[in-house]
């Protein structure tokens, strides 16, 4: 399924969010959003699975405007991982995981056991079923989480910084599984050597505006770098993948 953003622009009282953001996920790829705190990343993606309704311009799934599709068609379409999810219910893990399936008509119970099994045996919960959510760790929930979209069986997946909480052996697992997933994704990650290795395309967003788009190796350049973020990038090649990894400093003081 291809995603389409197409001149959306959100506004927040007289401020002004996010401003005439394009771009386009084609289907199966991966697509990374990287800028500083702030910059409107999490307020574009809460556009894309409807959270927020824009103030200009329109989300399309191949070619249709998700805002035109009921509730359900478009929850079966698209699974969001919010940057925070919170619940005040203490659920299990198996319980949590088993919402993603609420969309479809068409459930049976052993059916969705054996989507919701599948999914927590994919993000390593399994063990965790019968657990509170409430008593996890924040590593712990966001991976029932991200489990929970995984069981909404969606053709395409919004993330908003699905590594947070994770130490680093789960953030590479839970990208490499995002990653071979085979589903259309669009997410938000601070970690730029993450984004690099595991997106096929970056947009990086400034003060709510797209000021640079394409494969990680053209857009992570130390300019760029040291204009949006305001540090010393110094790019090296991971000696077994190619992918482009970036040592940090601060920039130096101005004379």
């Amino acid at each position: 399924m291809r995603l389409d953003v197409d001149g959306v622009t959100v506004d927040a009282g007289a401020v002004r969010l996010v401003e005439d953001i394009r771009l386009t996920v084609d289907s199966g790829t991966v697509v990374g959003l990287v800028g500083p705190n702030g910059s409107g990343k999490s307020t574009l993606l809460r556009c894309v699975y409807r959270a927020l309704r824009p103030a200009g311009g329109v989300v399309r799934l191949d070619g249709q405007d998700v805002r035109a599709m009921d509730a359900r068609t478009a929850a079966r379409a698209v699974a969001a991982l919010p940057q925070e999810s919170s619940s005040e219910f203490d659920f299990t893990v198996a319980e949590v995981v088993g919402m993603g399936r609420l969309p479809h008509l068409d459930r049976t119970a052993a059916g969705d056991r054996a989507v919701c099994a599948a999914a927590m045996e994919r993000t390593g919960v399994a063990h965790l079923a019968g657990r509170g959510f409430l008593a996890l760790s924040g590593g712990e929930r966001q991976r029932v989480l991200i489990a929970r979209a995984l069981a909404q069986q969606p053709r395409v997946l919004v993330l908003d910084e699905p590594t947070n909480h994770l130490d680093i052996a789960h953030q590479l697992d839970v990208l490499s599984l995002v990653r071979d997933s085979g589903l259309t994704v669009l997410t938000a990650l601070h970690d730029l050597n993450l984004a690099a290795a595991h997106c096929d395309r970056l947009h990086v967003i400034a003060e709510g505006r797209v000021v640079a788009s394409g494969p990680p190796h053209e857009v992570l350049r130390p300019d760029l770098l040291a204009e949006v973020f305001g540090v010393r990038a110094h790019p090296v090649r991971h000696p077994e993948t190619g992918a482009v990894q970036l040592l940090f400093d601060l920039l130096p003081p101005a004379p």
